[in-house]
């Protein structure tokens, strides 16, 4: 598939972006990651251009949509990445998320239950060269053949925290989950003990499409 130009319009418009980011207590790491990944990209129709910079959420198809800019930098801020680290994410959806994860030099693996918007966003990213390894499939399941992992993030709203992605977390690592139903979800975040036990702290309200289960 052909990529969108970047063009200087582009690229003024996600610099006010990452300056209405900074302003809300974004992190520089987390900002100039944000910086070199084009939204635009991520938009199904360039008659959006406007949009693409603003703080919202768009639908991309298949019921989904990008997420807010705002909400994208916050968990991954949330995630407290290193180089190196062993991603898993749920829900790749239009891959903007994994994009920017990608920056920061992280194993990345992603899982997406929605086969139009995983064969869309594979392409997608493989156009752009981001490195990330994308699976078809059920996020509630995780990837056990690639566990454990550093880092899980899910970009969906889960009515519960599936048990398999606790069980493929290493003792210390992170998982960043909106938890909650009917379009309103509050920010977890969970860290595991030596013991396998989870230390949770709660980040405020969101809002996120619901994270699908296995239909097969």
């Amino acid at each position: 598939m052909m990529l969108f130009a970047d063009t200087f319009k582009h690229k003024g418009l996600r610099n006010r972006m990452i300056d209405e980011l900074a302003e809300k207590g974004i992190d520089k790491r987390v900002l100039e990651a944000m910086r070199e990944v084009p939204r635009h990209q991520f938009f199904p129709d360039q008659a959006f251009l406007e949009k693409a910079y603003q703080d919202i959420a768009f639908r991309i198809g298949a019921g989904q949509t990008i997420s807010h800019p705002s909400t994208v930098a916050k968990q991954t801020q949330l995630l407290e990445l290193q180089k190196g680290d062993k991603v898993l994410e749920i829900g790749t959806g239009s891959g903007y998320q994994t994009a920017v994860l990608a920056q920061f030099g992280v194993k990345l693996f992603s899982i997406e239950r929605q086969h139009e918007l995983f064969t869309r966003t594979k392409k997608l990213l493989e156009e752009m060269n981001v490195k990330a390894r994308l699976f078809f499939g059920d996020g509630y399941a995780g990837q056990s053949s690639f566990a454990p992992f550093n880092k899980i993030i899910v970009t969906a709203g889960a009515p519960f925290i599936p048990p398999a992605l606790i069980e493929q977390l290493v003792p210390g690592g992170r998982i960043v989950i909106p938890v909650g139903s009917d379009g309103k979800q509050v920010m977890h975040v969970l860290d595991k003990q030596a013991d396998g036990t989870m230390i949770e702290q709660l980040h405020g309200e969101f809002s996120f499409v619901p994270l699908l289960e296995d239909r097969n």
